[in-house]
């Protein structure tokens, strides 16, 4: 009994201590091999706060999701800071805007366009879509997806790109599970490799949301890109 006492008291405190190194950032369940997923990014918005970026010229990442923009009148703080800091050291950059579900998709694209500048070699406008941080209204499918298709023909209009959509599994299966609205998928999922019930494919993988890097004092969201390295120049610049 004394024994069988003593291992459960050191499983415990293993996942006690495994628990406290996932929250901080030090593990995660997440490793994406580097010959399967070379080309790795981030995204970041004011929750980075102080970016060292000499610093972070020398990690080993080569895009960055900037936020810029968040329902109909919000603008992110770093964003124009951000935007031209992350293209000084080279990186491919893109602009993404949450979507709230209390604005209409004309609004948000107009905040959204206001904000970001065409510029060529950059990734697609992404739109965030999920529930966590979201307002309270909670359209039907229907709904948010006509909003949101009035966002996507804006911003694809301004930019000439078809926009990326970044989900979570919980929205992806509300609002998007089984249409094929032909946008790239950005999938955010922190625990395992994705894949998503249909079927359908994604392009980008939000792998862990603390991670760390050299240059960024706190947690960042660590991304890939699901093809080789030049799959990846060819969907910033398709057609060379």
């Amino acid at each position: 009994m004394n024994r069988l006492i003593a291992i459960l008291s050191a499983v415990i405190l293993i996942v006690i201590i495994a628990v406290m190194f996932f929250e901080k950032g030090y593990i995660r369940f997440n490793y994406p091999d580097k010959s399967e997923y070379p080309v790795h990014g981030i995204d970041i918005s004011h929750h980075q706060d102080v970016i060292d970026w000499d610093i972070l010229e020398r990690s080993d990442i080569r895009f960055a999701f900037i936020k810029s923009t968040e329902g109909g009148d919000h603008k992110d703080t770093k964003f124009q800071e951000n935007w031209k800091r992350a293209g000084d050291i080279g990186l491919i950059r893109g602009a993404y805007h949450f979507f709230t579900f209390c604005k209409s998709g004309y609004e948000q694209a107009l905040n959204y366009i206001d904000s970001v500048p065409f510029e060529k070699n950059t990734l697609p406008p992404a739109i965030d879509l999920e529930f966590s941080g979201n307002c309270q209204a909670r359209p039907s499918k229907e709904e948010l997806l006509k909003e949101l298709s009035v966002f996507a023909k804006l911003v694809q209009r301004k930019y000439g790109k078809p926009p990326i959509i970044y989900i979570t599994n919980e929205s992806y299966d509300a609002f998007l599970y089984g249409e094929d609205l032909g946008y790239p998928i950005w999938i955010r999922d922190i625990y395992t490799k994705p894949r998503l019930e249909d079927g359908s494919g994604w392009s980008f993988w939000q792998y862990a949301h603390k991670g760390r890097l050299y240059g960024i004092d706190g947690f960042v969201d660590l991304n890939v890109f699901n093809g080789s390295a030049e799959e990846f120049e060819n969907f910033v610049s398709p057609g060379g």
